[in-house]
């Protein structure tokens, strides 16, 4: 078995990879436009196969795979899954979808889509033809449900808060004003008190 790497496509993997997508009859021209959604394998230093994965909000897919040599595909494979995992992780992925048909995919957990699964499906992918395979990597409906308890919780707390600043703001309102007629009728007193004891000059 010669030594495999995989990595992140460049520009100059696009040669070999314009001549892989043209012998397996897929759409080089588009592809060729999405070069940053590809992994590739390299076996002994040699470019030996690529893999796209394509990521819309929290779903990727697989797509697009193919070898030079498919003595090494599986190992590939095995090597593509533990990036594939990393950068669900890092974009947040909460189920993978795949077309592919190799048997590798099953044995690593992809299960057909049922007719519910299908409703999760961006709708981007929805026009494409052919089963689909996938895997859930993290409960999206109890994620979501946490998110909405939490997000539920921030607005209570929110609320909670504001009605706390508005009390605290009444309460200051009042005191100013109960301070200003306190202060209006201290000078009023003290006005009237000089008045009825100033002293009376004679001319």
């Amino acid at each position: 078995m010669p030594q495999l790497l995989t990595r992140r496509a460049t520009v100059d993997d696009l040669p070999a990879l314009k001549s892989l997508w043209l012998a397996a009859n897929l759409p080089a021209a588009e592809l060729e436009n999405r070069l940053t959604e590809f992994q590739v394998v390299e076996a002994d230093g040699r470019f030996a196969g690529a893999l796209g994965l394509q990521i819309v909000r929290q779903h990727a897919r697989l797509h697009s795979e193919d070898y030079t040599d498919f003595s090494v595909a599986d190992a590939a494979r095995e090597l593509f899954w533990a990036r594939i995992q990393t950068l669900a992780t890092h974009h947040g992925v909460f189920r993978v979808w795949t077309q592919e048909t190799s048997p590798f995919w099953t044995r690593w957990g992809f299960q057909p889509a049922n007719a519910e699964t299908l409703e999760r499906l961006p709708k981007e992918w929805k026009s494409l033809e052919g089963g689909w395979l996938t895997l859930e990597l993290k409960n999206e409906d109890a994620i979501n449900a946490a998110l909405g308890n939490q997000l539920a919780g921030f607005i209570d707390t929110e609320k909670k808060h504001t009605a706390q600043v508005a009390d605290r703001a009444r309460k200051l309102r009042l005191a100013v004003t109960l301070l200003g007629f306190a202060i209006f009728f201290i000078c009023v007193a003290i006005a009237v008190y000089l008045l009825l004891h100033r002293p009376i000059t004679l001319r």
